[in-house]
């Protein structure tokens, strides 16, 4: 397999970050830009922070995908644009950042955490699980969105995606979400499904020394609240179940997303490392 390029977006946050300011780097779910996912917790950040996100292959503002890739690869990819971005910054590439992300966004950083636990301070794993769906429905919906395309999942996504009555309530958020997901290279689509097909990380993460909070929304049908909580005890993290969401909680509701980024992010300090352990 081969490690893609990804493409880091920045966020505006709601204080301007210092020079010194550490990284928080927010990963996306599939069929989604980061942006579309997560720009309005961004926006409601508090704390003194320089926040990106990356696309996947094939969404967003990243080129798609010439080759297969997994979660390792993508983890990889991840530090790689990581480390680019810093370099242009004039930031010390070596220093640990903070890592959120969202569906196959939060496998990666489940990755992260098994690959490179060192480059991470703490964790935020929203609708994430250890392993999520069934291998074989997985290869069966890559083979069908190479053929197809995208626009063949816009349906079964808005069901999976929001909670009963969401699209009504928000249809700005739902639509640009779901136009993402039908903008998406397909092939690139299908290699992400691939991905979730291979990723599985049960009985690997119990020796993880990076603190995790694992959110879930409490109507997420893709990954049941109990998945999520099984992640909790597996990585010795804290488990928030956030009331009328479905599986994209940073859209569906990121003033609860940034309330919790902050509150995990503020106790887990940078420049303290017996505290990012505690």
């Amino acid at each position: 397999m081969t490690v893609p390029v990804l493409t880091l977006v920045e966020f505006s946050t709601r204080r301007t970050p210092s020079p010194q300011a550490p990284l928080l780097v927010l990963g996306p779910g599939l069929g989604t830009s980061a942006a579309s996912l997560w720009s309005a917790a961004a926006r409601l950040l508090e704390g003194d922070l320089r926040v990106v996100g990356w696309d996947l292959p094939g969404h967003g503002g990243s080129a798609p995908a010439g080759e297969p890739f997994g979660t390792a690869e993508l983890a990889q990819a991840v530090l790689e644009s990581v480390d680019r971005y810093r370099t242009a910054s004039g930031i010390e590439t070596g220093d640990p950042f903070y890592y959120a992300g969202t569906s196959l966004g939060g496998c990666v950083g489940l990755q992260l955490l098994l690959d490179a636990p060192q480059r991470l301070g703490a964790a935020v794993l929203v609708g994430t699980a250890a392993r999520v769906g069934e291998p074989g429905v997985w290869s069966e919906r890559a083979q069908m969105v190479a053929v197809a395309g995208t626009p063949t999942q816009v349906v079964g996504s808005a069901h999976r995606w929001f909670a009963p009555g969401f699209i009504e309530r928000d249809a700005v958020t739902t639509t640009g979400l779901l136009h993402d997901l039908q903008d998406a290279d397909r092939f690139s689509y299908a290699r992400a499904c691939e991905a979730f097909a291979d990723f599985d990380a049960d009985g690997r993460l119990g020796a993880l020394d990076v603190p995790v909070l694992a959110v879930v929304g409490a109507q997420d049908v893709a990954t049941p609240p109990d998945d999520v909580a099984e992640l909790a005890g597996a990585t010795g993290g804290r488990l928030v179940v956030v009331e009328d969401a479905g599986h994209l909680v940073p859209a569906e509701a990121p003033q609860v997303a940034a309330r919790l980024l902050d509150e995990h992010i503020s106790a887990h300090p940078l420049d303290d490392p017996a505290g990012a352990r505690a």
